[in-house]
């Protein structure tokens, strides 16, 4: 099987893990929002996020995909009132952060220091199957998956700004 082309170029591969997912079967909308909302966030603190939304103790803020979803007091964390638990999706991610935690450590980078840098949800190519109407009518009754795909990078450690020294002239 030929190897997957991620959507952006590595500036230091040494320092980076890549996880994805093909043809997922998990709604794309509901993957972009959660997928949205770890980005920039360490992978202890996405397992722990994402493991709180499944508990009903943290919502994912829908900020794109708005149509039809329900207000919650749980999305004034995100300054927004729109915010859903998207259980299959956050499932799908945690799994695709473990295996990203697992893909740093045999590339021997510091997990606890691992920044997702970067996100991407595709739409996959749908799935087609028919429900039956009535008056032997037949309609489309289609699924949306996803392609997944995270990149992590090890952060590196912030260097002090040297303070401005006056120079003096003798």
């Amino acid at each position: 099987m030929a190897k997957g082309k991620y959507s952006r170029e590595l500036e230091n591969p040494a320092k980076v893990a890549k996880a994805r997912g093909s043809q997922l079967r998990v709604h794309f909308k509901n993957t972009h929002e959660t997928a949205k909302a770890i980005q920039g966030m360490t992978l202890k603190k996405a397992q722990t996020y994402l493991n709180a939304v499944l508990e009903h103790k943290r919502a994912i803020p829908f900020t794109r995909f708005t149509a039809c979803i329900g207000r919650t007091a749980q999305a004034k964390e995100f300054g927004t009132t729109q915010a859903r638990w998207p259980k299959k999706s956050c499932e799908f991610l945690l799994s695709l952060l473990k295996n990203l935690e697992s893909n740093a450590e045999a590339k021997n980078l510091d997990v606890a220091r691992c920044v997702i840098d970067h996100v991407q949800v595709n739409r996959a190519q749908r799935y087609r199957r028919r429900t039956y109407r009535a008056h032997g009518r037949i309609n489309a009754y289609m699924s949306t998956p996803s392609h997944i795909e995270l990149i992590a990078t090890e952060a590196t450690e912030a260097v002090p700004r040297a303070g401005k020294q006056v120079a003096t002239s003798a």
